[in-house]
């Protein structure tokens, strides 16, 4: 969801762009050169999550499609505004196909995604309602997603929610060592113990998940999931000693 949420403030920046575009053609090639630093920041991202994977070279394939696209598009911002309009929709239906592909996934969730707006918050979705149609839940009971609501007048966000059953997990795409990682199990638990004042019941399924990590670190947030009760999920599988 934290990607989710850059995508949508990305979002908010083109039509920043848009404005810029007709103020001046310099302030153009500044917001593409941004741009480009980000695209190669999720190039990393998704190397760090599929490296060694057959499905990781489709994948790359596809987004460098979907950059070309994106140069497509800034090209089209030039000849008008109608055809952005047109592209805008576009992009929200493709978006709409991405959270089916979510929904639908099952037990493995093998692929990271076939769009750019596919995150690690998203993966970890999918695999948790595949993990609670598993212990006998129906689809109709799980709406596994972003957890936002106001407790003690001040928003809260959870990266991971599900409230029937009560479910609070968070989501980090890397951990550079052992104080990082403590960091992140305290904002979990802070969360946990929020959820269950505003719900008032336990929290029935705790879940940290972690892009990529030393080894070092993630030896620690085993000792410390298991612990805690916390479920850990690793790259794309569930660390069995966090049962």
């Amino acid at each position: 969801w934290e990607e989710v949420k850059a995508l949508r403030e990305g979002q908010n920046k083109l039509w920043e762009e848009v404005k810029a575009l007709r103020e001046g053609q310099n302030k153009l090639w500044e917001e593409v050169k941004a741009l480009r630093e980000g695209q190669n920041k999720l190039w990393e991202e998704v190397k760090a999550l599929r490296e060694g994977q057959n499905k990781l070279w489709e994948e790359v394939k596809a987004l460098r499609e979907g950059q070309n696209k994106l140069w497509e598009e800034v090209k089209a911002l030039r000849e008008g505004q109608n055809k952005l309009w047109e592209e805008v929709k576009a992009l929200r239906e493709e978006q709409t196909k991405i959270w089916r592909e979510i929904k639908g996934l099952k037990a493995e969730v093998t692929s990271f995604g076939r769009a750019v707006g596919r995150t690690l918050e998203d993966y970890t979705s999918a695999f948790i309602e595949v993990f609670l149609e598993d212990k006998g839940y129906s689809r109709e009971e799980i709406k596994v997603g972003k957890g936002i609501f106001i407790y003690d007048g001040e928003i809260v966000e959870i990266d991971v929610f599900n409230e029937k059953p009560l479910i609070v997990g968070e989501v980090t795409t890397y951990l550079r060592d052992k104080e990082e990682a403590e960091k992140e199990v305290e904002k979990l638990l802070k969360h946990i113990e929020v959820a269950q004042k505003k719900f008032k019941r336990d929290v029935e399924f705790k879940f940290l998940s972690v892009g990529n990590a030393p080894e070092k670190v993630i030896e620690f947030l085993k000792e410390t999931a298991k612990m805690r009760g916390i479920k850990l999920i690793y790259g794309k599988s569930l660390i069995e000693e966090s049962y």
